[in-house]
């Protein structure tokens, strides 16, 4: 039996990358999954989003576990929309465990005015978590059985990697959303933390936006072209994470072995806080 056996975990930003990886591993380890994802692209981001073909490979990774999926596209701005989706994933499953709040954008396209790049981050990554922890938290202390949440914040939000874009500002702001939560939600055995990881293989990072940040210099710059400024935000030598070193760290969070861990905010980060 998995560490997750029985248990039911609620992962937004679920159709590829960290939420992707996340899901899998928790369904290998047991859990069954209510997965949502907005499945279509915003139009101030930069890089190209997840596609309802993404949810669709995350349903199937998952039940290649045996474990049973409910999967929705759903923005996390849409607040009806997100507790409509968790609570149809709760009655079809039957209960609540785990809620991984994940879904997030990193960088607004090139033109978009910082007014608009702002409010276009920051409610995606600040106020569309704490949408996903109100649709989730009754169903949490309903069950009487505790629970976990883990907050996906990033390095940027226990050191400034730059202002004005919304991304730094949102996920500092994600820290004290935690603790508050942590706090509320502490009675109720029902623990709230943060993962705050470096630069993270994903198509977030691997795409034709990110490298012309690091390169203005080349005409067509790719991620190998970027390493090094990439490499520059982290004390050990590397350019990136891959993602099962962060869901390493959220299965341990949400875990047994974690069980008396609350309102931490865990740098995945290569030494990058201290760089």
């Amino acid at each position: 039996m998995g560490r997750f056996e029985g248990k039911v975990a609620f992962i937004t930003g679920a159709a590829r990358g960290q939420g992707r990886s996340h899901a899998v591993a928790l369904a290998g380890e047991g859990a069954d999954i209510i997965a949502v994802d907005i499945c279509r692209q915003i139009e101030d981001v930069g890089y190209p989003m997840a596609t309802a073909a993404d949810l669709a490979e995350t349903v199937r990774l998952v039940e290649a576990h045996g474990r049973r999926i409910i999967a929705t596209e759903v923005d996390v701005r849409d607040d009806e929309a997100l507790v409509a989706a968790v609570d149809a994933g709760v009655a079809e499953l039957g209960r609540l465990d785990i809620v991984l709040a994940n879904a997030g954008i990193a960088v607004s396209k090139l033109g978009t005015s910082r007014v608009a790049a702002f409010r276009t981050v920051v409610d995606v990554n600040l106020t569309g978590v704490f949408t996903t922890i109100e649709a989730t938290r009754q169903h949490l202390i309903d069950g009487g059985r505790g629970g976990a949440i883990v907050i996906t914040s990033s390095l940027a939000g226990l050191r400034a990697l730059g202002a004005g874009g919304g991304y730094t500002e949102s996920k500092h702001g994600l820290v004290g959303l935690m603790k508050s939560a942590a706090i509320e939600l502490a009675p109720h055995f029902i623990r709230v933390n943060s993962i705050h990881p470096t630069s993270v293989l994903t198509p977030m990072i691997d795409n034709d936006h990110l490298p012309k940040m690091f390169r203005p210099d080349l005409a067509h710059p790719t991620l190998d072209d970027a390493t090094e400024g990439l490499k520059s935000l982290n004390l050990l030598p590397l350019p990136y994470l891959e993602v099962s070193d962060v869901t390493n760290a959220v299965l341990f969070l949400v875990s047994d072995d974690a069980r008396y861990i609350t309102g931490v905010a865990l740098p995945v980060d290569a030494g990058g806080l201290i760089k």
